[in-house]
């Protein structure tokens, strides 16, 4: 049994992996293209200059730095009056950009991975992961993580066993690993793989870090092991934007829409959605007691105070879809009444995968809904489609959504207000352009006034992940994944801005939060995700 102040020490190596993840590829394209050494050299640097010197596209290459920052190892002045942002290094950088060249190993592992099937075991990406983790445990054994700059060969470290684990750990989960049948019983290799040798040696890995314990040839899970098999999911969103990940050099530094240009028309090329979903589908559930206070309340008024239904948009794997529906029916007055008073239920998303999904899984659950094609930024045009093809309302349903406002398309703002001076500390671009913080909160008051008219009568229910400033995160590292959400929502073209600004433009939009209702995790100044019912 694991205490309290263990748990607390995994949980802390949890977000230092999900930091390597995205630190590593990143600060390897940096080294690679001259830029650490060009940061050293000038001690400070506008964000303007450095990419006009690197030829490098300077949204990518801000989301970038501001990664580093993040991590305490440049240091960030913006200037939201001006558009000026400015790097400069500390005393962490030299010893920090030294290192670097331990990433080399994890990041050819990564850049491997679009060869090879994400979620099958195979010897060849295999072979280059145990040579990765021989490289890590003679570093490891051989050069204390002790140095003079406190901290930072640690660091380092635990960035790259987050690489050489992450990965695995989704896989493992995503192909069964994890079933009651192997976590309560011992088990050897053959019963999971048909190349068995070569499985053994990957378990022996993962019992060098303490989740396997091994007797002859079998194996059984340790409490650490279990910590991590139960906690698999946490690391599916990060991982599944290994494809943009892997083609930093290329994004920062050539063609920005590279990974996005990477599918074959059938799948996005910049991020396994399939994985995406299995990933946020499992984090998102840590978040439902809430919601369901909110639903509770709002069913169990007069039938003619009620929503009709509900539209869940972004609907992912349905996931949220069938939780809402099992509230309904089972702990509210409109639950006893449903034979006379249906609940209309549309799931909406624009990913065609995802609605896949959403369709199999809603249907294997017994559970009545319309799944269609919609845009978070088009909500006009979502109307005009349930009105048309089904004759319903969107503004008699509670519109419900689970972090995806960040992930609207990028429109530039019809209007935009000359005094607006941005709070944000965010690094936003579309396709490899800069965005400036005061056009990103135009665009939000946009977006958000474009959704005014449809939810004015039950409200929008939210929720929306969060970016934190850099310095903060810097100082409480191990406590927060806001590095890894940085990077992959800012090299993908999402928005995600601090809590107080984006309650701030919903309210100037003409949505206030039901504070009763308003939850931020963790409850502190290092909260990334918040819960919102706006009401207009």
């Amino acid at each position: 049994m694991l205490s309290k102040e263990h748990k607390t020490q995994l949980r802390a190596d949890l977000f230092r992996h999900l930091d390597g993840v995205v630190t590593a590829p990143t600060a390897i394209a940096l080294e690679n293209a001259g830029v650490l050494t060009y940061l050293l050299e000038r001690r400070s640097s506008k964000i303007d200059e450095i990419s006009e010197h690197f030829k490098a596209n300077e949204g990518y290459l801000n989301v970038a730095l501001r990664i580093l920052c993040s991590q305490g190892w440049l240091t960030q002045k913006i200037d939201n009056r001006t558009d000026v942002i400015v790097y400069e290094t500390n005393d962490k950088s030299s010893r920090a950009f030294s290192l670097v060249h331990l990433y080399r190993w994890v990041v050819e592992l990564m850049k491997l991975g679009d060869k090879y099937h994400e979620r099958k075991f195979e010897k060849e990406p295999f072979l280059v992961l145990e040579r990765a983790f021989n490289e890590f445990k003679s570093e490891l054994e051989s050069s204390p993580t002790r140095d003079e700059t406190p901290g930072i060969k640690k660091q380092v470290m635990k960035h790259i066993e987050g690489i050489l684990l992450g990965p695995t750990l989704v896989k493992l989960a995503m192909g069964g690993m994890f079933h009651k049948y192997f976590m309560q019983a011992s088990f050897k290799a053959e019963e999971f793989h048909k190349d068995s040798e070569s499985f053994e040696r990957l378990l022996d890995i993962l019992t060098y870090f303490g989740w396997f314990e091994k007797k002859g040839h079998t194996f059984s899970f340790t409490d650490k092991g279990m910590f991590f098999a139960r906690r698999a999911s946490a690391y599916g969103v990060t991982v599944s934007y290994s494809p943009t990940l892997r083609m930093l050099d290329e994004i920062i530094f050539g063609n920005p829409v590279a990974a996005k240009n990477a599918g074959d028309g059938s799948k996005e090329g910049h991020v396994d959605r399939a994985m995406n979903v299995w990933g946020s589908g499992g984090a998102h559930s840590s978040y439902f007691k809430v919601v369901d206070e909110i639903i509770i309340e709002l069913f169990n008024r007069p039938i003619s105070e009620q929503p009709k239904g509900i539209l869940d948009m972004g609907c992912g794997n349905g996931a949220f879809i069938q939780h809402l529906f099992q509230v309904i029916e089972n702990q509210t007055r409109r639950g006893e009444i449903l034979e006379e008073h249906p609940l209309i239920l549309v799931g909406a998303d624009y990913n065609e995968a995802a609605l896949e999904i959403t369709k199999q899984n809603l249907i294997q659950a017994d559970i009545w809904a319309k799944v269609v094609f919609g845009d978070i930024g088009d909500p006009e045009g979502l109307a005009e489609k349930l009105r048309t093809d089904y004759r319903i309302e969107l503004n008699d349903l509670l519109n419900v959504r689970t972090f995806l406002d960040h992930n609207r398309i990028w429109k530039e703002p019809i209007e935009v207000d000359p005094n607006r001076i941005s709070d944000s500390t965010g690094a936003f671009a579309f396709e490899g352009k800069r965005l400036g913080n005061n056009l990103v909160e135009e665009s939000l008051l946009q977006h958000f006034k474009g959704w005014q008219p449809f939810v004015s009568k039950f409200g929008l229910l939210v929720i929306e992940l969060h970016t934190v400033h850099p310095y903060l995160v810097s100082q409480n590292l191990g406590k927060t994944a806001a590095t890894a959400y940085d990077a992959t929502h800012g090299y993908s073209d999402q928005y995600i801005v601090e809590v107080e600004v984006f309650k701030k433009i919903a309210q100037e939009s003409g949505l206030k939060s039901d504070e009763r209702y308003f939850r931020r995790y963790p409850n502190n100044d290092l909260a990334t995700v918040t819960i919102n019912l706006f009401k207009a």
